[in-house]
């Protein structure tokens, strides 16, 4: 899939390569307009973007301490970041929140996903369902409200006026209402009429645009539409771990004025967080990203020393099983390990592939070593192979598969310098710059 994901090459390559001068930097900004316009950025956007960062590169003093490279690495970095959004925006606090959006854009889902961002910030949401049009709807809300405790409210008459005042009343004491509204394939009349009678009632704090990232440059004239309807705060774009097209989504929502206040990054509950460009440009060109590493890990209960162990490649196989179950919680390995520095342009990029399902081989596998086993993985040979093998039930070629892994990756990551090898040399001069914490 050929997306924004391109980038990280890109990036890769101006870090890696011999010499980089203006000859070299210009092959290199080709690149990347070739890449924005695969992503389905608006081609005047891209231009304007190009030409920033070039007059930005060969023209503006680089700062004392930085090189071509560096300086050049750092001005794609402002840009981009300028390009989908700026600053982020949380919602914290109590809220009446209404969702709208086109049929099929995942909104029903995101209902779900920020009532659960809630809970995790100590808040007390309840979940209300609008939309009577779709007759699977009031089931889907209630499955997924169920599904994180969350309270709900389905009207017996299936009416969404009488809904919403009810449930005003009934959940006035809870911290953050939320109001799943009808879709509809295209804005009509009927939606238009009843979503301003449903903003009239609700008087909402917030009302937020679920837009899919796979829809691209449209993004702009929904966003714009809607916008006129009931007057949106803020835009949620989901689908954004599955889709080429997010930039020209993100892109688009930014050239409205629309801030997109969250993403959805997978199809679980958990896979949604708030949308900070900085970090997701960070992650997207390489660079890492280890505030939301840690945040996620504080969430799973995952201890800070836990993480540095990791990130200092100093763990056994004996902590590796111990932390499957915690790291899942934390998201995919593969959307972990890109939040480290550096290791997202340096890892294999089939290593991560089908990583989950393999997650719960390798336990059982673990399992059937012994203590001594887990602690020194050297020790383990042929005739050890073949008993591990017996006992976890997977084959003999998937216990060498994951010692192979786990070599390679403690591997990595030892080459990286641990903790203490973020803070010296480029990438402690890219952080002063950027303003990481590393």
């Amino acid at each position: 899939m050929f997306g924004l994901e391109g980038l990280k090459g890109i990036v890769n390559r101006l870090i890696t390569s011999a010499t980089i001068d203006k000859k070299s930097l210009e092959e290199i900004l080709k690149e990347i307009r070739t890449t924005l316009i695969k992503a389905d950025v608006d081609l005047k956007l891209v231009d304007e973007i190009l030409e920033k960062i070039r007059k930005r590169c060969f023209e503006e003093k680089i700062p004392a301490g930085l090189t071509l490279r560096e300086h050049a690495l750092k001005v794609i970095y402002e840009e981009l970041v300028n390009l989908l959004g700026g600053e982020p925006s949380e919602l914290l606090g109590k809220k009446k929140i209404m969702f709208v959006g086109l049929f099929g854009s995942g909104k029903t889902t995101s209902v779900a996903k920020i009532a659960r961002y809630f809970q995790k910030k100590g808040l007390k949401p309840a979940l209300i369902c609008l939309d009577y049009h779709r007759p699977a709807a009031p089931e889907q809300l209630k499955e997924l409200a169920e599904k994180i405790n969350a309270a709900f409210y389905i009207d017996e008459s299936k009416n969404p006026y009488e809904a919403a005042k009810k449930s005003l009343e009934k959940f006035k004491k809870y911290d953050v209402l939320i109001f799943d509204t009808a879709g509809r394939n295209a804005l009509d009349e009927e939606l238009a009429k009843e979503l301003k009678k449903l903003a009239e009632i609700i008087k909402p704090n917030e009302v937020l645009l679920t837009i899919p990232a796979e829809i691209g440059k449209v993004a702009k004239k929904q966003s714009e539409e809607f916008n006129k309807l009931v007057g949106i705060t803020g835009i949620v774009l989901t689908r954004l771990d599955g889709t080429a097209k997010g930039g020209g989504a993100l892109s688009a929502c930014a050239a409205t004025g629309a801030k997109v206040k969250f993403i959805g990054t997978g199809e679980k509950v958990d896979d949604f967080e708030v949308y900070d460009p900085k970090r997701f440009i960070s992650r997207l060109l390489g660079l890492g990203d280890l505030q939301t590493l840690l945040e996620k890990a504080k969430e799973a209960e995952i201890k800070p020393e836990k993480v540095e162990k990791f990130v200092e490649g100093k763990f056994t196989l004996q902590d590796f099983m111990e932390q499957i179950e915690a790291m899942q919680k934390m998201g995919p390995l593969g959307k972990i390990v890109q939040m480290i520095p550096g290791l997202g342009m340096k890892l294999p990029e089939d290593l991560m592939e089908k990583q989950e399902e393999k997650m719960k081989h390798y336990k059982y596998i673990i399992q059937s070593m012994t203590k001594e086993e887990r602690e020194n993985p050297e020790i383990i040979n042929s005739s050890r192979i073949k008993r591990i093998s017996r006992g976890s039930g997977r084959p003999e070629a998937e216990v060498r598969e994951l010692l192979d892994q786990y070599n390679k990756m403690k591997k990595l990551l030892k080459s990286l310098g641990g903790v203490s090898g973020l803070q010296r040399g480029k990438f402690k001069e890219l952080a002063k710059q950027f303003g990481f914490k590393f």
